[in-house]
């Protein structure tokens, strides 16, 4: 018996060892990041004490610049498709929010809305931006809401894309959000990270997960690893809690769209309508087959309903 359980202690010890060895994923450096995620036109600016991953396309003389801010555990690449397409016509701005992409962890780990309103506002002013189309998706929606409250010179319209806000009613969460909101989790995740857990999560926010490439896995699996966002994951998700100023939604006063992927699991496409509801003269459109990231899983299908936006004139 006392043999038996020792070989079985010892196959424990070796598979756990090869677990680990097969998933251990140290930090990596900006500088190694840099030639695959950051060629130009991608450059970094000084903000609030960091280095933050910025784009900055199209022409100058555009009086009302694009600017798009990505959700949680994205980067700036989630609007690729959208950039491509306008910055023929329009300036188009974005950027890696404080925890994640190229930016990297924030050095007072203040991840309230508040916080990340004031760093958007920070670039916009270092780029002498003072009038903006601001659209945002998930996070990046709950952010622009907010900096429209608090800046309402700076933001001349608003895109809401499958935002945030309001209580969230999920039927499905991607493991990685899982895992760093528990404590175990978050400590694991701090040195492993196992590729089929990013593939999961992305898969997770897809209308279509067959369209999630291994292409597209590669560059959020790198892109947690720049060191220090593994763990501020974790710590936005601790200070995610704070109430939301949703009551203050009907002070918007400003031509608003809000678009939506009916196969959104993450925040219900119920919530698309409490917005509508709340922004005066707010527009709603939703794309039955496609999911919580609507404008990175087709680019395509999304864009006309933003032209129209854009090119329709102002009404507020």
């Amino acid at each position: 018996m006392r043999r038996t359980l020792v070989i079985l202690l010892g196959a424990l010890v070796l598979t756990t060892g090869g677990f680990v060895a097969a998933t251990w994923a140290p930090d990596r450096t900006v500088a190694e990041l840099q030639p695959k995620w950051a060629p130009a036109p991608s450059r970094f600016i000084a903000i609030r004490g960091m280095q933050a991953h910025v784009r900055d396309e199209g022409p100058r003389e555009d009086p009302e610049p694009i600017v798009l801010l990505h959700g949680t555990s994205s980067s700036l690449h989630t609007w690729d498709g959208w950039a491509d397409a306008l910055r023929s016509t329009r300036r188009v701005i974005r950027m890696d929010l404080p925890g994640f992409g190229l930016t990297g962890p924030a050095p007072d780990q203040d991840y309230t809305i508040g916080s990340y309103v004031r760093f958007v506002q920070a670039v916009l002013d270092s780029l002498g931006v003072t009038r903006s189309v601001l659209i945002g998706n998930s996070l990046g929606g709950q952010i622009a809401w907010n900096l429209a409250l608090a800046d309402r010179a700076r933001v001349t319209r608003l895109v809401l894309v499958d935002a945030a806000g309001f209580p969230i009613n999920s039927t499905s969460v991607p493991i990685g959000f899982r895992l760093a909101r528990s404590a175990v989790g978050g400590k694991l995740m701090r040195y492993l990270l196992p590729r089929f857990i990013v593939e999961s999560s992305v898969r997770n926010v897809f209308g279509d997960p067959a369209k999630v490439t291994p292409e597209l896995v590669d560059r959020y699996y790198d892109l947690t690893l720049r060191a220090g966002n593994r763990a501020a994951i974790v710590a936005r998700f601790q200070q995610s809690s704070a109430p939301s100023p949703v009551d203050r939604l009907p002070e918007l006063r400003l031509p608003t769209l809000i678009l939506w992927g009916d196969r959104d699991r993450l925040i219900a496409p119920a919530t698309a309508e409490r917005f509508r509801q709340s922004i005066p003269g707010s527009r709603v459109i939703r794309f039955a087959a496609l999911g919580h990231v609507p404008h990175e899983e087709d680019p395509v299908s999304t864009l006309p309903p933003l032209r129209e936006f854009l090119a329709s004139a102002l009404t507020h």
